[in-house]
């Protein structure tokens, strides 16, 4: 009887092993072939809200939510000049971003659904906001920059990088309670030709 009941058991994890393996990335997370970088950034762009986190220059995690503009598979967060988020961006350049992304239309507001989720880390390089008058990307920003503020602000560039960690894009609601099926890893940058 043991035997036989270990041998299920022994079936039933290879199996498991094999679902978590398929359509796994070289370090074992889950990719969604069904999901894209494209349909990624797509929901980036008709996001606005953002955590924004950090490390202080005394190595103390800091995080913050921001409102963000995406232009040209960049983002851009206006802050105040001499803002603590401005100053230590500033010194480290390395920040992870979490873009939350509302599932569930109205049945969201009578049940608890939790918002879907893209995280990842990123490069931030922190502008003058005078000196981005050059650049088209200004015009982009009117909504974040209005004029009054362009002399006492400064604009966050976040340049993601690596890979789109997501949970809960691409499936069911329901599949959101499974993590193994709700998450998935995507790159940044789309593969040539693909």
């Amino acid at each position: 009887m043991a035997t036989t009941m270990q041998h299920k058991k022994a079936s039933a994890d290879t199996a498991d092993d094999g679902l978590r393996r398929a359509g796994a990335g070289n370090d074992g997370q889950p990719m969604a072939p069904h999901l894209t970088t494209e349909q990624v950034w797509q929901q980036i762009a008709k996001a606005s809200f953002a955590i924004l986190s950090h490390v202080t220059p005394a190595g103390e995690p800091r995080s913050s939510g921001v409102v963000y503009k995406s232009a040209g598979r960049r983002l851009y967060v206006a802050v105040a000049r001499d803002s603590w988020k401005a100053r230590h961006i500033a010194a480290s350049r390395r920040i992870a971003v979490t873009v939350p992304v509302r599932r569930g239309g109205i049945l969201s507001l009578l049940a608890p659904i939790p918002p879907a989720t893209i995280s990842f880390h990123a490069t931030a390089i922190v502008h003058p906001a005078a000196s981005l008058e050059a650049g088209s990307v200004l015009n982009e920003l009117a909504s974040l920059l209005p004029a009054e503020r362009r002399a006492s602000a400064c604009v966050i560039e976040i340049i993601p990088e690596g890979a789109f960690l997501t949970y809960g894009l691409g499936v069911s609601l329901l599949k959101m309670r499974t993590p193994a099926a709700a998450r998935a890893r995507v790159p940044v940058t789309a593969a040539r030709g693909g």
